[in-house]
């Protein structure tokens, strides 16, 4: 049997969270579990950019610059705010780079939309990066210098920790995770309906 797709009324207090951090912090990992525990859509910022752009955020760096891809990263995230206006619930993950912009974290912050930082020990988000890397055979220009990679951390992390709340990721599950952002926000599930409009 076929659901519905989730819902929330738009002007809702609480019907989006946006998940900041450098790489390697669990966003989009994190995102999914909230997700799944709250019945919310998750989102991947990246992901819409380059259905938007039509290109890799790779390809945009390297072919356009960092500039190019900033300004097409807030038409992104312009687009999903405006989209939640109008209602829905759904959980987003940044760019480890995006609320260290001034105009992204002012969107966010005019918004109201509660920002969650995922933290985790710098050695243990180079690890996972460095795994993750090595299994998908992705090249990150971030991995190939540690000491680089150390010191963008640090100084990104003033910015991120500008968000709302602080969780830390480091060797914990997920769903311990995901169920401490959802009682920290007072998060509601959202009941699935059937196409008979009964309530699962």
């Amino acid at each position: 049997m076929r659901r519905k797709q989730p819902s929330a009324v738009a002007g809702d207090p609480c019907n989006s969270v946006f998940l900041v951090g450098f790489m390697g912090a669990g966003k989009s990992s994190v995102g999914r579990a909230l997700g799944e525990r709250l019945n919310w859509v998750f989102e991947d910022l990246d992901n819409r950019i380059e259905a938007r752009e039509g290109r890799t955020v790779a390809e945009i760096f390297r072919d356009s610059g960092e500039s190019e891809f900033r300004r097409a990263e807030r038409a992104a995230l312009e687009a999903v705010l405006l989209e939640l206006r109008g209602g829905g619930a759904r959980i987003v993950a940044l760019g480890g780079g995006a609320f260290v912009q001034k105009d992204i974290a002012a969107l966010l912050k005019e918004f109201g939309a509660p920002t969650i930082f995922l933290d985790a020990p710098v050695e243990e988000l180079w690890q996972r990066c460095s795994t993750q890397a090595a299994e998908s055979g992705a090249e990150r220009p971030l991995l190939r210098n540690r000491e680089h990679f150390r010191k963008l951390y640090g100084t990104r992390r003033r910015s991120y920790a500008k968000a709302l709340l602080r969780i830390q990721t480091g060797g914990r599950p997920l769903e311990t995770i995901a169920a401490e952002i959802a009682a920290k926000l007072k998060l509601k599930e959202i009941a699935l309906r059937t196409e008979e409009g009964e309530v699962e």
